[in-house]
Protein backbone atom coordinates (compact mmCIF):
# COMPACT_ATOMS: atom_id res chain seq x y z
CA UNK A 1 0.00 0.00 0.00
CA UNK A 2 2.65 2.61 0.78
CA UNK A 3 4.22 1.91 -2.68
CA UNK A 4 1.12 2.85 -4.43
CA UNK A 5 0.73 5.58 -2.25
CA UNK A 6 4.08 6.98 -3.12
CA UNK A 7 3.55 6.41 -6.81
CA UNK A 8 0.24 8.14 -6.49
CA UNK A 9 1.67 11.26 -4.90
CA UNK A 10 4.29 11.20 -7.38
CA UNK A 11 2.11 11.27 -9.79
CA UNK A 12 0.29 14.41 -8.25
CA UNK A 13 3.55 16.01 -8.11
CA UNK A 14 3.80 15.74 -12.01
CA UNK A 15 0.83 16.45 -12.57
CA UNK A 16 1.08 20.11 -10.77
CA UNK A 17 4.75 20.60 -11.96
CA UNK A 18 3.17 20.28 -15.54
CA UNK A 19 0.42 22.75 -15.00
CA UNK A 20 3.01 25.18 -13.59
CA UNK A 21 4.67 24.74 -16.72
CA UNK A 22 1.78 25.27 -18.75
CA UNK A 23 0.70 28.34 -17.25
CA UNK A 24 4.32 29.68 -16.83
CA UNK A 25 4.39 29.28 -13.32
CA UNK A 26 6.78 29.05 -10.45
CA UNK A 27 6.22 25.95 -8.93
CA UNK A 28 8.18 27.10 -5.80
CA UNK A 29 5.40 29.41 -4.99
CA UNK A 30 3.28 26.93 -4.34
CA UNK A 31 3.55 24.86 -0.62
CA UNK A 32 5.27 21.66 -1.19
CA UNK A 33 2.18 20.04 0.04
CA UNK A 34 0.25 20.94 -2.63
CA UNK A 35 0.25 17.88 -4.30
CA UNK A 36 -1.02 15.66 -1.27
CA UNK A 37 -4.47 17.88 -1.76
CA UNK A 38 -7.62 16.59 -3.43
CA UNK A 39 -6.92 16.59 -7.00
CA UNK A 40 -9.68 19.22 -7.79
CA UNK A 41 -8.25 21.32 -4.88
CA UNK A 42 -5.19 21.72 -6.31
CA UNK A 43 -5.97 22.43 -9.63
CA UNK A 44 -8.37 24.96 -8.51
CA UNK A 45 -5.40 26.73 -6.80
CA UNK A 46 -3.25 26.44 -9.86
CA UNK A 47 -6.08 27.81 -11.83
CA UNK A 48 -6.34 31.05 -9.55
CA UNK A 49 -2.75 31.76 -9.60
CA UNK A 50 -2.49 32.10 -13.38
CA UNK A 51 -5.92 33.93 -12.98
CA UNK A 52 -7.25 31.66 -15.85
CA UNK A 53 -11.25 32.21 -16.19
CA UNK A 54 -12.24 28.84 -17.88
CA UNK A 55 -15.80 28.21 -17.96
CA UNK A 56 -16.73 25.44 -15.68
CA UNK A 57 -17.38 23.47 -18.73
CA UNK A 58 -13.57 23.83 -19.82
CA UNK A 59 -12.72 22.80 -16.13
CA UNK A 60 -15.39 20.05 -15.52
CA UNK A 61 -13.45 18.63 -18.43
CA UNK A 62 -10.23 18.81 -17.18
CA UNK A 63 -11.15 17.78 -13.83
CA UNK A 64 -12.30 14.43 -15.97
CA UNK A 65 -8.88 14.09 -17.72
CA UNK A 66 -7.10 14.63 -14.34
CA UNK A 67 -8.94 11.80 -12.86
CA UNK A 68 -8.09 9.69 -15.90
CA UNK A 69 -4.02 11.06 -15.72
CA UNK A 70 -4.08 10.06 -11.57
CA UNK A 71 -5.68 6.72 -12.26
CA UNK A 72 -3.08 5.63 -15.18
CA UNK A 73 -1.90 2.61 -14.59
CA UNK A 74 1.53 1.33 -14.27
CA UNK A 75 1.80 -2.12 -15.11
CA UNK A 76 2.81 -2.70 -18.72
CA UNK A 77 0.18 -5.66 -19.48
CA UNK A 78 -2.60 -2.74 -18.59
CA UNK A 79 -1.23 0.41 -19.54
CA UNK A 80 -0.69 -0.42 -23.21
CA UNK A 81 -4.45 -1.47 -23.71
CA UNK A 82 -5.53 2.10 -22.00
CA UNK A 83 -3.31 3.64 -24.37
CA UNK A 84 -4.90 1.77 -26.74
CA UNK A 85 -8.26 3.43 -25.78
CA UNK A 86 -6.76 7.18 -26.04
CA UNK A 87 -5.47 6.48 -29.30
CA UNK A 88 -8.88 5.51 -30.54
CA UNK A 89 -10.14 8.68 -28.93
CA UNK A 90 -7.64 11.03 -30.64
CA UNK A 91 -8.43 9.18 -34.22
CA UNK A 92 -10.67 12.50 -35.13
CA UNK A 93 -9.33 14.92 -32.93
CA UNK A 94 -5.86 16.85 -32.71
CA UNK A 95 -6.24 18.04 -28.99
CA UNK A 96 -8.09 16.33 -26.18
CA UNK A 97 -10.12 19.50 -25.18
CA UNK A 98 -11.25 22.26 -27.48
CA UNK A 99 -11.73 22.15 -31.25
CA UNK A 100 -8.35 23.53 -32.54
CA UNK A 101 -4.69 22.66 -32.49
CA UNK A 102 -4.19 24.38 -29.08
CA UNK A 103 -3.08 22.26 -25.97
CA UNK A 104 -5.27 22.68 -22.95
CA UNK A 105 -4.54 21.91 -19.42
CA UNK A 106 -6.08 18.29 -20.07
CA UNK A 107 -3.52 17.91 -22.82
CA UNK A 108 -0.58 19.12 -20.52
CA UNK A 109 -1.63 16.63 -18.05
CA UNK A 110 -1.76 13.71 -19.39
CA UNK A 111 0.79 13.89 -21.83
CA UNK A 112 3.23 13.95 -18.74
CA UNK A 113 1.74 11.00 -17.17
CA UNK A 114 1.61 8.83 -20.03
CA UNK A 115 4.80 9.88 -21.07
CA UNK A 116 6.99 7.79 -19.19
CA UNK A 117 4.64 4.49 -20.88
CA UNK A 118 5.10 5.97 -24.42
CA UNK A 119 9.05 6.52 -24.65
CA UNK A 120 9.47 2.93 -24.00
CA UNK A 121 7.53 1.71 -26.30
CA UNK A 122 8.80 -0.63 -29.33
CA UNK A 123 8.51 0.33 -32.39
CA UNK A 124 6.07 -2.68 -33.27
CA UNK A 125 3.82 -0.92 -30.42
CA UNK A 126 4.55 2.26 -31.67
CA UNK A 127 2.97 0.94 -34.99
CA UNK A 128 -0.46 0.07 -33.48
CA UNK A 129 -1.02 3.62 -32.02
CA UNK A 130 -0.46 6.23 -34.81
CA UNK A 131 -2.81 8.57 -33.80
CA UNK A 132 -1.68 8.63 -30.24
CA UNK A 133 1.97 9.09 -31.33
CA UNK A 134 1.05 12.19 -33.64
CA UNK A 135 -0.49 13.37 -30.56
CA UNK A 136 2.81 13.36 -28.35
CA UNK A 137 4.29 14.77 -31.03
CA UNK A 138 2.24 17.70 -31.06
CA UNK A 139 1.81 18.55 -27.87
CA UNK A 140 5.85 18.20 -27.25
CA UNK A 141 6.37 20.34 -29.84
CA UNK A 142 3.92 23.32 -28.66
CA UNK A 143 4.36 23.02 -24.97
CA UNK A 144 7.60 23.55 -23.41
CA UNK A 145 8.10 20.97 -20.73
CA UNK A 146 11.86 22.13 -20.16
CA UNK A 147 13.75 19.87 -18.26
CA UNK A 148 10.47 18.36 -16.75
CA UNK A 149 10.05 15.59 -19.32
CA UNK A 150 12.43 14.00 -21.84
CA UNK A 151 11.54 14.92 -25.60
CA UNK A 152 10.07 11.34 -27.35
CA UNK A 153 11.95 10.55 -30.52
CA UNK A 154 9.37 9.87 -33.06
CA UNK A 155 10.05 8.23 -36.52
CA UNK A 156 7.87 9.90 -39.58
CA UNK A 157 7.13 9.03 -42.70
CA UNK A 158 7.74 11.06 -45.59
CA UNK A 159 4.44 12.61 -46.77
CA UNK A 160 3.64 12.01 -50.60
CA UNK A 161 0.78 14.92 -51.44
CA UNK A 162 0.24 13.16 -55.35
CA UNK A 163 -0.75 9.87 -53.74
CA UNK A 164 -3.10 11.40 -51.08
CA UNK A 165 -4.53 13.39 -54.00
CA UNK A 166 -4.65 9.60 -55.65
CA UNK A 167 -6.25 8.02 -52.60
CA UNK A 168 -8.66 10.89 -52.11
CA UNK A 169 -9.88 10.03 -55.66
CA UNK A 170 -10.01 6.63 -55.45
CA UNK A 171 -12.19 6.83 -52.39
CA UNK A 172 -14.70 9.30 -54.30
CA UNK A 173 -14.82 7.06 -56.86
CA UNK A 174 -15.34 4.62 -54.75
CA UNK A 175 -18.73 6.21 -53.51
CA UNK A 176 -20.02 6.81 -56.96
CA UNK A 177 -20.08 3.22 -57.65
CA UNK A 178 -21.65 2.51 -54.40
CA UNK A 179 -24.42 5.25 -55.75
CA UNK A 180 -24.57 3.12 -59.07
CA UNK A 181 -24.94 -0.19 -57.59
CA UNK A 182 -28.33 1.69 -55.44
CA UNK A 183 -29.06 3.41 -58.81
CA UNK A 184 -29.22 0.16 -60.13
CA UNK A 185 -30.79 -1.80 -57.63
CA UNK A 186 -33.64 0.94 -57.15
CA UNK A 187 -34.71 0.53 -61.53
CA UNK A 188 -34.40 -3.31 -61.24
CA UNK A 189 -37.20 -3.13 -58.20
CA UNK A 190 -39.12 -0.31 -60.24
CA UNK A 191 -38.91 -3.12 -63.16
CA UNK A 192 -40.58 -5.90 -60.89
CA UNK A 193 -43.82 -3.71 -59.84
CA UNK A 194 -44.37 -2.76 -63.91
CA UNK A 195 -47.35 -4.78 -65.08
CA UNK A 196 -47.02 -8.08 -67.16
CA UNK A 197 -48.54 -6.42 -70.01
CA UNK A 198 -46.44 -3.31 -69.77
CA UNK A 199 -43.05 -5.88 -69.99
CA UNK A 200 -44.82 -7.57 -73.27
CA UNK A 201 -45.23 -4.44 -74.20
CA UNK A 202 -41.82 -4.02 -73.85
CA UNK A 203 -40.26 -7.13 -75.55
CA UNK A 204 -42.75 -6.72 -78.47
CA UNK A 205 -40.68 -3.14 -79.39
CA UNK A 206 -37.44 -5.26 -78.84
CA UNK A 207 -38.42 -7.86 -81.16
CA UNK A 208 -39.66 -5.02 -83.47
CA UNK A 209 -36.36 -3.03 -83.33
CA UNK A 210 -34.13 -6.42 -83.30
CA UNK A 211 -35.89 -7.38 -86.94
CA UNK A 212 -35.65 -3.88 -88.18
CA UNK A 213 -33.05 -2.63 -90.47
CA UNK A 214 -29.40 -3.99 -89.97
CA UNK A 215 -28.17 -1.14 -91.98
CA UNK A 216 -29.03 1.00 -89.44
CA UNK A 217 -27.20 -1.90 -86.77
CA UNK A 218 -24.69 -1.76 -88.78
CA UNK A 219 -24.20 2.38 -89.12
CA UNK A 220 -24.25 2.47 -85.20
CA UNK A 221 -21.70 -0.29 -84.80
CA UNK A 222 -19.74 1.74 -86.67
CA UNK A 223 -20.20 4.76 -85.29
CA UNK A 224 -19.21 3.60 -81.35
CA UNK A 225 -16.27 2.52 -83.27
CA UNK A 226 -13.49 5.09 -82.40
CA UNK A 227 -11.04 5.16 -84.84
CA UNK A 228 -7.09 5.44 -84.02
CA UNK A 229 -6.63 9.08 -84.57
CA UNK A 230 -10.18 9.92 -82.58
CA UNK A 231 -8.54 7.57 -79.87
CA UNK A 232 -5.00 9.24 -80.45
CA UNK A 233 -6.05 12.93 -79.93
CA UNK A 234 -8.65 12.31 -76.70
CA UNK A 235 -5.19 10.91 -75.33
CA UNK A 236 -3.58 13.68 -75.87
CA UNK A 237 -6.10 15.68 -74.51
CA UNK A 238 -6.40 13.80 -71.30
CA UNK A 239 -2.79 14.61 -71.06
CA UNK A 240 -2.78 18.16 -72.20
CA UNK A 241 -1.30 20.58 -69.21
CA UNK A 242 -3.67 22.76 -70.63
CA UNK A 243 -6.00 21.33 -68.09
CA UNK A 244 -3.99 22.43 -64.83
CA UNK A 245 -4.83 26.01 -64.06
CA UNK A 246 -1.52 26.54 -63.03
CA UNK A 247 -0.91 30.56 -61.62
CA UNK A 248 2.00 32.80 -60.22
CA UNK A 249 1.43 33.13 -56.59
CA UNK A 250 3.60 35.52 -53.62
CA UNK A 251 3.52 33.77 -50.36
CA UNK A 252 2.37 36.50 -47.91
CA UNK A 253 2.41 34.60 -44.58
CA UNK A 254 3.89 30.88 -43.74
CA UNK A 255 3.89 28.80 -40.39
CA UNK A 256 4.46 25.38 -39.84
CA UNK A 257 1.48 22.95 -39.98
CA UNK A 258 0.49 22.03 -35.82
CA UNK A 259 0.43 18.71 -36.48
CA UNK A 260 2.31 17.52 -38.90
CA UNK A 261 6.49 18.20 -38.93
CA UNK A 262 6.76 17.38 -42.60
CA UNK A 263 4.44 20.41 -43.56
CA UNK A 264 4.09 23.94 -43.99
CA UNK A 265 0.93 25.89 -44.78
CA UNK A 266 1.22 29.26 -46.65
CA UNK A 267 -1.07 32.07 -47.60
CA UNK A 268 -0.87 32.91 -50.94
CA UNK A 269 -1.85 35.80 -53.32
CA UNK A 270 -2.96 34.54 -56.53
CA UNK A 271 -4.20 38.14 -57.42
CA UNK A 272 -8.06 37.52 -55.85
CA UNK A 273 -9.56 39.24 -53.40
CA UNK A 274 -8.98 36.63 -50.74
CA UNK A 275 -5.61 34.83 -49.75
CA UNK A 276 -5.40 30.77 -51.16
CA UNK A 277 -4.84 28.61 -48.32
CA UNK A 278 -2.14 25.76 -49.24
CA UNK A 279 -0.10 23.31 -47.35
CA UNK A 280 2.77 21.60 -48.51
CA UNK A 281 5.40 19.27 -47.62
CA UNK A 282 8.42 21.40 -47.62
CA UNK A 283 9.44 21.59 -44.27
CA UNK A 284 12.19 19.90 -44.71
CA UNK A 285 13.76 22.20 -47.40
CA UNK A 286 12.56 25.62 -46.45
CA UNK A 287 11.73 27.38 -43.19
CA UNK A 288 8.63 29.35 -42.95
CA UNK A 289 11.00 32.73 -42.99
CA UNK A 290 12.71 31.87 -46.29
CA UNK A 291 8.78 31.20 -48.34
CA UNK A 292 7.39 34.15 -46.89
CA UNK A 293 7.45 37.20 -49.76
CA UNK A 294 8.49 34.38 -52.24
CA UNK A 295 6.74 34.25 -55.56
CA UNK A 296 6.03 30.72 -56.21
CA UNK A 297 3.99 28.57 -59.25
CA UNK A 298 1.30 26.44 -57.97
CA UNK A 299 -1.65 24.61 -59.48
CA UNK A 300 -4.97 26.48 -58.29
CA UNK A 301 -7.91 24.08 -59.75
CA UNK A 302 -6.92 20.80 -57.78
CA UNK A 303 -9.78 19.51 -55.38
CA UNK A 304 -10.14 21.50 -51.98
CA UNK A 305 -9.51 19.29 -49.21
CA UNK A 306 -7.88 18.67 -45.64
CA UNK A 307 -4.54 17.68 -44.95
CA UNK A 308 -3.93 16.71 -41.10
CA UNK A 309 -7.22 18.78 -40.49
CA UNK A 310 -6.15 22.29 -42.45
CA UNK A 311 -7.46 22.99 -45.32
CA UNK A 312 -5.52 23.11 -48.67
CA UNK A 313 -6.75 24.79 -51.85
CA UNK A 314 -4.02 24.23 -54.15
CA UNK A 315 -0.09 22.54 -54.69
CA UNK A 316 2.84 24.46 -54.94
CA UNK A 317 4.96 23.10 -57.79
CA UNK A 318 8.81 22.05 -56.90
CA UNK A 319 11.60 20.78 -58.14
CA UNK A 320 13.27 18.02 -56.94
CA UNK A 321 16.97 16.14 -57.65
CA UNK A 322 17.05 12.21 -58.36
CA UNK A 323 17.26 10.80 -54.33
CA UNK A 324 15.02 14.05 -53.78
CA UNK A 325 17.80 15.67 -51.20
CA UNK A 326 17.40 18.97 -53.02
CA UNK A 327 13.80 20.37 -53.20
CA UNK A 328 12.47 23.84 -53.98
CA UNK A 329 9.28 25.58 -55.25
CA UNK A 330 9.31 26.73 -59.34
CA UNK A 331 10.55 30.62 -59.43
CA UNK A 332 8.69 32.76 -61.54
CA UNK A 333 10.86 35.52 -62.91
CA UNK A 334 11.17 39.31 -61.48
CA UNK A 335 8.24 40.85 -62.93
CA UNK A 336 5.85 38.02 -63.55
CA UNK A 337 2.27 39.10 -61.21
CA UNK A 338 0.89 37.03 -59.20
CA UNK A 339 -2.16 35.54 -60.33
CA UNK A 340 -1.14 35.69 -64.10
CA UNK A 341 -1.69 31.83 -65.88
CA UNK A 342 1.43 30.49 -67.27
CA UNK A 343 1.53 29.32 -70.65
CA UNK A 344 2.88 26.91 -72.73
CA UNK A 345 3.37 27.64 -76.57
CA UNK A 346 1.67 25.75 -79.04
CA UNK A 347 -0.68 24.22 -76.31
CA UNK A 348 -4.48 25.76 -76.32
CA UNK A 349 -7.24 24.99 -74.01
CA UNK A 350 -9.14 25.59 -71.27
CA UNK A 351 -8.44 24.98 -67.62
CA UNK A 352 -10.65 22.38 -65.66
CA UNK A 353 -12.71 24.35 -63.18
CA UNK A 354 -11.82 21.69 -60.94
CA UNK A 355 -9.54 18.68 -61.78
CA UNK A 356 -11.29 15.23 -60.88
CA UNK A 357 -9.15 12.78 -58.74
CA UNK A 358 -11.05 10.38 -60.34
CA UNK A 359 -9.44 10.88 -63.70
CA UNK A 360 -6.10 10.96 -62.45
CA UNK A 361 -5.34 14.17 -64.34
CA UNK A 362 -2.43 15.06 -62.60
CA UNK A 363 -0.70 11.96 -62.00
CA UNK A 364 -1.07 11.84 -66.09
CA UNK A 365 0.55 15.01 -66.68
CA UNK A 366 3.19 15.41 -63.58
CA UNK A 367 5.65 12.74 -65.41
CA UNK A 368 6.14 15.12 -68.42
CA UNK A 369 6.62 18.20 -65.75
CA UNK A 370 10.57 18.72 -65.76
CA UNK A 371 13.74 21.29 -65.75
CA UNK A 372 15.51 21.04 -68.30
CA UNK A 373 19.66 21.10 -67.95
CA UNK A 374 19.21 24.83 -67.51
CA UNK A 375 16.86 24.75 -65.26
CA UNK A 376 13.91 26.11 -67.18
CA UNK A 377 10.88 24.32 -66.12
CA UNK A 378 8.89 22.42 -69.01
CA UNK A 379 5.92 20.49 -69.86
CA UNK A 380 7.20 17.98 -72.77
CA UNK A 381 10.74 20.62 -73.28
CA UNK A 382 7.37 23.57 -73.90
CA UNK A 383 8.76 26.50 -71.21
CA UNK A 384 6.43 27.18 -68.26
CA UNK A 385 6.00 31.00 -69.26
CA UNK A 386 4.75 34.06 -67.65
CA UNK A 387 4.48 37.71 -69.19
CA UNK A 388 7.95 38.41 -68.05
CA UNK A 389 9.66 35.04 -69.27
CA UNK A 390 9.59 31.32 -68.14
CA UNK A 391 9.58 29.77 -64.77
CA UNK A 392 12.98 28.13 -63.39
CA UNK A 393 15.05 26.27 -60.74
CA UNK A 394 18.37 25.92 -59.56
CA UNK A 395 18.13 22.18 -59.87
CA UNK A 396 18.79 21.41 -63.50
CA UNK A 397 17.16 17.65 -65.12
CA UNK A 398 14.64 17.70 -62.18
CA UNK A 399 11.45 16.03 -62.04
CA UNK A 400 8.31 18.88 -61.19
CA UNK A 401 5.84 18.19 -58.70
Amino acid sequence: MAANGSTSLDRKRLIASALCKHFYLDPKTFPENIAEDEITSFYTTILKSAKNDASVEVQDGVLQWIRYADGFPTDPQAFFEVLKGLNDTLADVSVLLGNGFTPSEADVIVFAVVHSSVIGLSNSDRQKLPHLLRWVDHIQNKVDFGDLLKKIVIEKVPFDFLKLYALRGAKSAGKVEIDSNAKKTVQSAKSADKPEADLNTKKSDAEIKATGDKKTDKKATQEKKKSPETEAVEKDKELSVSLLNIQVGLIRKAWKHPSADSLLVEEIDVGDAKLRQVVSGLAKYCSPEELTNRKVVLITNVKPGKLRDVASEGLVLCASNEDHTRVEPLLPPEGARPGERVSFSGVDGKPEDVLNPKKKQLEKITPHLFTDDKGVATFKGIPFMTSAGPCTSSIPKASIK
